[in-house]
């Protein structure tokens, strides 16, 4: 266990804020099994009034399964929980938030038919003297805590009516609804733009102001290193170090996390690149993209860079068959291919790793070994006949590959870390044998050392000879992994940029439409 010696908070018995306020929230010893894994292991957790505590770690660390315990989901084997040094416990997700414990997590839990004060006071309506839900006050309520947090919505508009970060909001309108003491976000800026992202900083600091323990999941460095105070990493389901933020440095916090140092974040790789695989000639669609044109070689990554709404992911949906273009055509080797629907861009040797990889990617309720499996039945099967052991030999050849941890290839998906389920798709789609593979922020929401594995994964795929599309919108991805990068920006190639004038400036500038420098 790596623990440092700068590290402020372990050796104090009694840590305090500045103010000499202690711990809101105490849990201390928490453990916890399932079958075939013990995903916590006396782990012991501190979260202080007007304060942000970031909790880091890998995928599989144990971070979600602190947060279900916390909201009343899981019930811990052992140890305890203690609000103000009073012992309590959570049998359920309602006493969680009569304790004061509110959650807003990364993938939003809302309702499309009903409106957005229905849905910030689904379970806990105010009520008129009769018992009836009172809507007046629901929408006077509702109207304040959208005001609260700067979003400028009517409680009165159905949800499904709403955009995507205006949903975010509700549901953040949602959590505070209960008047919590600790608030619980886990990765809250993982889908949203750079200016929401900002406005969810902003909302940090209120909360802080208002004296709310924060507890901040989150895989970003750079937002880890601006708003937390405080730090707690955990590794493996165990607590291996927590102090002050301000006591750490990046690659000491990297090193806790991984057990290991993480110099070269991305591999070093000498392209050799082979004949044209792909060439892509004027594709548009009548809302999402124009003229994209561009080709792609064997053993090249083509990164594609862009805002959000610049219609990247939108064209490789596309390419791979989920939606037409208006029109445009594709040469795969020296054949032109038609793409209609997925089945036939898997026919072609083109395969797709989307951005949403728990509604898109994977099917939850299905075992690995099925989920790897179901684009290659034919190779998995005799005579109509699905094999098992073919199955299963098939998932264990591909996710070995991949560093999968899991107790069991026969383990539902659904039970996997984000990391996890990201490798089981890449695995899933690798399968096929493609020509090209297309991955669509193929680390997203999952931790630096999955990221490091995915990217070193990458790179042999490319060294043998597969073509690889990577849509990512972090620059340090893309300058750290990309031969070539294309830049999108309203639906149009902005920018096409190698070599030496790869620059973050460079991709910045194209991204955002900047022609000249303003002095």
């Amino acid at each position: 266990m790596v623990m440092l010696a700068n590290t402020q908070g372990i050796a104090d018995t009694h840590p305090q804020t500045d103010d000499g306020a202690g711990p809101v929230l105490t849990l201390s010893g928490i453990s916890k099994s399932f079958p075939g894994v013990k995903a916590l292991s006396e782990v012991s957790l501190e979260l202080f009034p007007g304060e942000v505590t970031a909790l880091v770690g890998e995928n599989g660390a144990g971070k979600s399964t602190i947060v279900k315990i916390l909201t009343g989901i899981y019930q811990p084997d052992e140890g305890a929980i203690a609000i103000n040094g009073t012992p309590v416990s959570f049998p359920t997700a309602q006493d969680a938030g009569r304790a004061g414990v509110t959650a807003i997590h990364q993938e939003t839990v809302l309702f499309d038919d009903l409106s957005v004060a229905e849905n910030i006071f689904i379970g806990h309506a105010p009520k008129t003297r009769f018992g009836l839900i009172d809507r007046k006050e629901m929408l006077r309520k509702a109207q304040a805590l959208l005001d609260r947090i700067g979003a400028r919505i009517d409680p009165n508009v159905t949800l499904k009516d709403l955009g995507i970060a205006n949903k975010h909001l509700v549901a953040i309108a949602r959590a505070l609804s209960i008047d919590a003491k600790i608030v619980i976000m886990d990765e809250p800026t993982a889908s949203l733009s750079h200016k929401e992202i900002e406005e969810t900083y902003e909302l940090v600091e209120r909360l802080k102001a208002e004296g709310k323990a924060i507890l901040f999941i989150s895989h970003k460095f750079d937002e880890i290193f601006r708003i937390a105070d405080r730090y707690t990493v955990f590794r493996d389901g165990q607590m291996v170090g927590k102090g002050k933020i301000e006591a750490v440095s990046e690659q000491e916090l990297v090193k806790l996390m991984v057990g290991r140092s993480v110099d070269q974040v991305f591999p070093k790789r000498a392209p050799q690149l082979g004949e044209e695989v792909l060439k892509v000639v004027g594709y548009c669609h009548p809302t999402e993209f124009e003229d994209i044109g561009f080709t792609l070689r064997a053993g090249e990554i083509l990164g594609f860079y862009g805002l959000v709404g610049a219609g990247r992911s939108e064209f490789m949906q596309a390419l791979f068959g989920v939606t037409r273009p208006s029109k445009g055509a594709i040469r795969i080797d020296d054949r032109i291919a038609v793409i209609r629907d997925p089945n036939e861009a898997i026919r072609q040797g083109i395969v797709y790793v989307p951005e949403d990889r728990g509604k898109q990617g994977a099917i939850k309720g299905l075992p690995i070994f099925q989920n790897v499996s179901l684009p290659s039945l034919k190779e998995t099967s005799r005579k109509g006949f699905l094999r098992l052991a073919e199955e299963f030999k098939l998932a264990r050849d591909y996710t070995r590959r991949l560093d999968l941890r899991a107790a069991a290839l026969d383990q539902d998906i659904g039970e996997l870390s984000g990391g996890n389920q990201q490798k089981v798709v890449i695995a899933k789609w690798l399968a096929t044998k493609p020509r090209v593979i297309i991955l669509d922020e193929p680390t997203k929401g999952i931790d630096i050392g999955s990221k490091a594995a995915v990217h070193e994964f990458m790179a042999e795929l490319a060294a043998e000879g597969l073509a690889v599309i990577m849509v990512s919108s972090e620059i340090p991805e893309i300058l750290g992994m990309s031969d070539r990068v294309i830049v999108m920006r309203e639906g149009r190639i902005a920018a096409e940029y190698e070599g030496a004038d790869l620059s973050p400036e460079h991709l910045v500038r194209a991204a955002a439409g900047i022609t000249e420098v303003r002095t």
